[in-house]
């Protein structure tokens, strides 16, 4: 298969600071190597600054789903399937932009469904499914080329364990498909009876159970293995067309035995293995 792995080594509008060493350090780990062995063309681009002189985080942020999004665009048209590896979650709006999907599967846990009125830190990358949503940030959204906000009812949030009261009472009043990964599968025909065709697959790393794997500081207690996402997305590869994907929220900084490279590595080549058998 042909692939484009596109760096965004961004984290709030900081350029290789903090989750914006994961992209590199995901690639220096041996994530080409490994999809080339499995006899995928591999091409690596990396996105550079952008953004302003101030690196004003809202102003950033959006920066990188614009050059991410016409990144993601140009792979497809050489029929190219995209990968996304970046520091911030929000970045999932470009991706979601250039694959033209019309559905996302969102694996984390948090719910990143805060806006500005109910974010407690007005941390930018909590309001990052919002954003896709279209629930905020509108007129910055877009500015994103070709983006055009999912419909709720066409959200697979998967996890999701650490959520804060806001974004509970919001997820009541939304047709956002709650699962876990246990399920997650099952629940695949309730977002093509919602009209899904093709959904983007956005993947925070630390929805991993951190006593199984440590990706960044933000952790909490519980989720799944590496070999039970590993399962679950391979199984999504062969349930439901799959545009593009996203992988974000790696800290290098806590991963001190480099563990988190060679995992991705294995689910990302599982997952393409999955998908060209479909």
């Amino acid at each position: 298969m042909k692939l484009t792995i596109i760096l965004a080594p961004y984290d709030s509008g900081l350029y290789h600071s903090g989750f914006g060493q994961g992209p590199d350090a995901i690639i220096a780990g041996g994530l080409v190597d490994e999809l080339a062995l499995r006899g995928h063309d591999v091409v690596v681009e990396d996105i550079g600054e952008v953004g302003d002189a101030q690196r004003r985080e809202i102003a950033t942020g959006f920066a990188v789903c614009r050059a991410v999004a016409t990144k993601v665009e140009l792979a497809r048209d050489d029929e190219r399937f995209p990968i996304v590896l970046t520091g911030n979650c929000l970045t999932a709006a470009g991706a979601v932009a250039g694959d033209a999907a019309d559905s996302i599967i969102w694996i984390d846990q948090h719910g990143d469904l805060n806006t500005p009125e109910t974010s407690a830190y007005g941390f930018l990358d909590g309001m990052a499914l919002a954003t896709t949503l279209g629930l905020c940030w509108r007129p910055m959204a877009a500015t994103i080329p070709g983006f055009q906000a999912i419909d709720p009812s066409r959200c697979m949030l998967v996890d999701a364990r650490d959520l804060d009261p806001d974004e509970k009472r919001l997820l009541d009043t939304l047709p956002v498909i709650r699962t876990q990964c246990a399920d997650a599968l099952d629940s695949v025909g309730r977002l093509k009876a919602a009209g899904a065709v093709q959904a983007h697959l956005h993947l925070d790393l630390d929805v991993h159970d951190p006593h199984l794997l440590q990706v960044n500081r933000y952790t909490q207690p519980g989720g799944p293995s590496p070999d039970q996402l590993r399962r679950l997305v391979c199984g999504l590869a062969r349930s439901i067309p799959i545009a593009g994907v996203t992988l974000s929220a790696y800290d290098p900084a806590f991963d001190a035995k480099g563990e988190v490279p060679p995992v991705v590595g294995q689910l990302l080549g599982d997952f393409l293995a999955a998908r060209e058998r479909i």
